[in-house]
């Protein structure tokens, strides 16, 4: 029973921190497209072995723009005191969910992963106990495709780096978390507090679970301590003042920027991500990553037609062709017009 609560505690604060916006949806349904595609001979395996049927209806394709129409928040008709207020209906999703399947497809379960994903809601799910190569493989590929609840998020990946992130709390005191397991290489999120500049945590990378705390005397002091330090690579920004937002924005510089949110600029594929200065160079995603790993070539392939206006470049620069460059080069830069003068 106590597992089981620990379970649910920790599906609510999935579904408050992170699954109810749209972007972490869209994640989760493309995950769920992989899933399908890339492991469909799996898939197909354990139904022949369950149910002796070698297909699956793949019938799972909500188009992303379908899912935005479906969350964006929906006008209703305003009486006459409310004329001049915005009044809307906001589809929000309903929380945490336990399902259990008495129907032994897998199209079921996956259907219920889906609508699960889209609608923004966390869910512990069981699968039939009447199909259990489907529930086998359902208990082995959603881990690896879809977010789950587990400590494995605060794993270090070896015992050296254990070390280093433990040993970076030694000046610091725990307001919040700060348990750890050497033999798993697990550190609990921890949030610390009494954070000086001078100390190690504030001077190297953390890799790890860990949030110094860092106490400022108003925005402005905020700034100058951001300021007075390497570029970071990510810069978050938690208030709903716009002038707070603006300042941040104008007076600080970073690889990128999220407003009340945490790595959100890092999934949008239209957004480069990357630093500046010490937090590295370069910007990626899509087209970005291309153009960062382009060289690009500046190229002008000269047309013979009308070659005689080309006249005026050549010698000698009597006061006919200056008048004549002059009047082709005008818009054109003053270095440009300089070479004639």
């Amino acid at each position: 029973v106590q597992m089981e609560k620990q379970v649910v505690d920790g599906l609510r604060e999935v579904f408050q921190s992170r699954s109810r916006p749209l972007q972490y949806r869209k994640q989760q349904h493309r995950a769920l497209h992989r899933l399908i595609t890339e492991r469909q001979a799996d898939i197909e395996q354990a139904l022949k072995q369950d149910l002796n049927r070698v297909r699956i209806e793949n019938d799972i394709k909500l188009a992303e723009s379908d899912m935005a129409d479906w969350a964006a928040p929906r006008p209703v008709k305003k009486n006459l005191n409310t004329a001049l207020d915005d009044v809307y209906i906001k589809p929000e999703p309903l929380g945490v969910f336990i399902k259990k399947h008495h129907q032994h497809q897998m199209r079921f379960q996956l259907h219920t992963v889906f609508h699960f994903c889209c609608l923004g809601n966390a869910a512990v799910l069981k699968p039939s106990e009447l199909s259990e190569h489907s529930a086998r493989l359902m208990k082995e590929l959603l881990p690896l495709y879809l977010d789950k609840v587990s400590p494995d998020y605060c794993r270090i990946i070896n015992t050296r780096h254990f070390d280093r992130a433990l040993a970076l709390m030694n000046e610091c005191t725990i307001a919040l978390g700060g348990e750890s397991d050497r033999s798993k290489c697990y550190i609990a999120p921890t949030v610390l507090k009494d954070v000086l500049p001078h100390f190690k945590i504030m001077q190297e990378e953390i890799f790890g679970p860990l949030l110094p705390m860092v106490t400022v005397n108003g925005l402005s002091e905020a700034i100058n301590f951001i300021n007075a330090r390497e570029k970071p690579l990510a810069l978050y920004v938690f208030s709903s003042d716009k002038m707070v937002i603006k300042r941040m924005l104008t007076e600080t510089s970073s690889g990128g920027v999220t407003v009340n949110d945490v790595l959100m600029h890092y999934t949008v594929d239209t957004l480069p991500f990357g630093g500046v200065g010490n937090s590295g160079m370069g910007r990626y995603h899509g087209r970005h990553t291309f153009d960062q790993l382009s060289h690009h070539r500046a190229c002008l392939v000269k047309s013979f037609a009308m070659e005689s206006l080309n006249d005026a470049r050549y010698p000698p620069l009597t006061a006919a062709r200056l008048s004549m460059h002059a009047m082709s080069s005008r818009g054109q830069s003053a270095f440009t017009a300089s070479v004639f003068q």
